[in-house]
């Protein structure tokens, strides 16, 4: 998920979990039961948090590429009749 999530220009936090046997750590009501995997699911959604207020407002400077500026600089030469040097 994480290689198909930078090829989507998606942010990816280095901090990953898993829940063994999900369906044993829920309650009744739906509510995951306090413990070890609980703390670290809490600490996965923290830094979530975290990465995406650091972000936020700055997505035009993650998202410009020296490759997609240079085919663009490219196709405007093509469009009007100069050659790239």
């Amino acid at each position: 998920m994480r290689v198909l999530g930078r090829w989507m220009r998606m942010v990816t936090i280095p901090n990953q979990s898993s829940v063994p046997k999900a369906w044993l750590e829920f309650d009744d009501d739906n509510r995951m039961k306090p413990s070890a995997l609980y703390d670290r699911v809490v600490d996965v959604m923290e830094e979530l948090v975290k990465f995406t207020l650091l972000l936020r407002d700055k997505q035009d400077y993650f998202l410009d590429r020296y490759s997609e500026r240079k085919e663009s600089a490219e196709e405007l030469l093509k469009r009007v009749g100069q050659r790239s040097s």
